[in-house]
């Protein structure tokens, strides 16, 4: 995913973006960067690998390198940026989030006619924020170009930019799958991700930007350069997943919905003739699968407990290393049981979502090693049945990666391609050998999934404003 946030103010702002990038960090693990506008020294930008220290220990002391009154940062699970681009639109900072699908065919177009160059990385591959200013760069102003790269990208776009007077430039999607907030203080404004990143940082929510609205923020005001959208399809995993649970989308706060979809879930399990005398406790799978939990526990009457621990204070987010070895290793080191809250127990657990069910197997046989008696599971979100081609969510070389789709086909070849929509569904036949399947591979003693009803229910939007693709491939 990835996540930015920047400023633009008439005082110096360097320590606001510092911890305003900083509290993006559970959006990506691989990168980050700032880069402000310094009166005397010009652009100044910084980028650091965090796969194995977080961002604030790497930009620690920036306000000692850097100075300034306009900022941008980021924290990228993918390329390092910000990047900073000298062009006909003048120099500027410009950092991206989202997914360039088509980007082998936009980059052949481009060196077709251009003439010009990219900067190739390992493997040959090219930077997408690269690529989105060299489609910026072909028109005569930023609202021009912005526009033409989300028209000609397919994929999702949403963007910052920094320019050379200080002005900040920010685009939503065209569809507002990611959000783009901003606010307010006495002295300028900021541009965020997440609202809470600047609520910390005593600004106040001023407005989210509309699908596909682009604007220009200097410490005065905000211009809209291009209006919003009519059509709305925002993320929905933003609330059962990868939102940080102090943030609100559309109005709509992420712990709430959580809450309330454990509420509806257990609400369904109740109705379907589960008992809290068949549940000893209930628990979250940490931490995303927890306030799911939690409203599971509230409504269905059975005590929360926490079984099993997470050690943070050496492993503060997900860093996982590449190697497949080490990273089981790691997984394994970061659970450390309650033996009392285990053993002899029967345990429902609740997780934000089952996507390749590798790491999830791997904590059910850690509960069974500590003495379980029966391990339940509950996913707070319907069955992924396809990767997500809108960001970088569920994404993977197949759809195959999905476990799903590898029992889909395990049980009857290509044809299951064609019944999808029923094994989606657990009240028929092939939903139902679905759960049993999963059942038996992943070792649950039960296994329910959120409806995409009750999803939508717990969300409070309408369901033509939230995509959907990944459980139903409705774009």
């Amino acid at each position: 995913m990835g996540g930015f946030f920047g400023a633009t103010s008439k005082r110096d702002v360097i320590l606001d973006v510092f911890f305003g990038v900083d509290y993006h960090s559970h959006l990506g693990t691989r990168r980050g960067g700032m880069a402000c506008l310094n009166k005397e020294k010009g652009f100044q930008r910084d980028i650091h690998n965090i796969e194995n220290s977080p961002f604030r220990t790497k930009f620690a002391g920036v306000t000692d390198e850097m100075s300034g009154n306009a900022a941008i940062g980021c924290i990228s699970d993918a390329d390092p940026q910000p990047l900073l681009m000298r062009s006909n639109l003048g120099t500027y900072a410009i950092t991206t989030v989202g997914t360039i699908n088509n980007a082998d065919e936009l980059v052949s177009q481009y060196l077709s006619f251009s003439g010009g160059h990219f900067t190739a990385m390992t493997g040959g591959r090219i930077n997408s924020t690269e690529l989105v200013a060299a489609l910026i760069n072909q028109k005569s102003n930023f609202s021009d170009g912005i526009r033409f790269a989300q028209e000609k990208i397919e994929g999702t776009l949403t963007l910052l930019i920094l320019k050379e007077d200080g002005t900040l430039i920010a685009a939503r999607d065209k569809v507002g799958r990611l959000p783009v907030v901003i606010g307010k203080d006495d002295d300028g404004y900021c541009v965020s991700f997440e609202s809470f990143a600047f609520e910390k940082l005593d600004y106040q929510r001023v407005r989210e930007l509309g699908p596909g609205e682009i604007v220009e923020i200097t410490p005065e005001g905000i211009t809209t350069l291009v209006e919003p959208g009519k059509k709305l399809k925002i993320c929905s995993f933003l609330w059962t997943y990868y939102g940080y649970p102090n943030s609100s989308y559309e109005g709509m706060n992420v712990e709430v919905m959580r809450t309330r979809n454990g509420e509806i879930m257990a609400a369904a399990d109740k109705k379907n003739g589960l008992k809290k005398e068949d549940i000893d406790f209930v628990s979250g799978v940490p931490d995303s699968g927890t306030p799911h939990a939690i409203g599971y526990a509230n409504e269905s009457d059975i005590p929360f407990a926490r079984p099993f621990i997470k050690y943070t204070p050496t492993w503060p987010r997900s860093f996982m290393p590449q190697n497949q070895l080490e990273r089981n290793k790691v997984a394994k080191m970061k659970m450390i049981p309650v033996h009392e809250l285990i053993k002899d127990k029967k345990l429902l657990f609740v997780d934000d979502s089952i996507v390749r069910g590798t790491q999830l197997q791997g904590t059910v046989e850690f509960l069974y090693s500590n003495g379980a008696k029966e391990v339940h599971m509950r996913s707070a979100c319907p069955p992924i049945m396809y990767g997500c081609k809108f960001l970088n969510f569920s994404t993977g070389t197949s759809d195959y990666d999905l476990i799903t789709r590898r029992i889909i086909l395990e049980l009857e070849g290509e044809e299951g391609e064609k019944h999808i929509d029923e094994y989606s569904d657990p009240t028929t036949e092939r939903g139902k050998a679905l759960l049993d399947c999963i059942c038996k591979k992943l070792g649950f003693a039960s296994l329910g999934y959120q409806s995409l009803e009750g999803l939508i229910e717990a969300i409070g939007l309408p369901e033509e404003c939230l995509c959907t693709y990944c459980w139903n491939g409705k774009d």
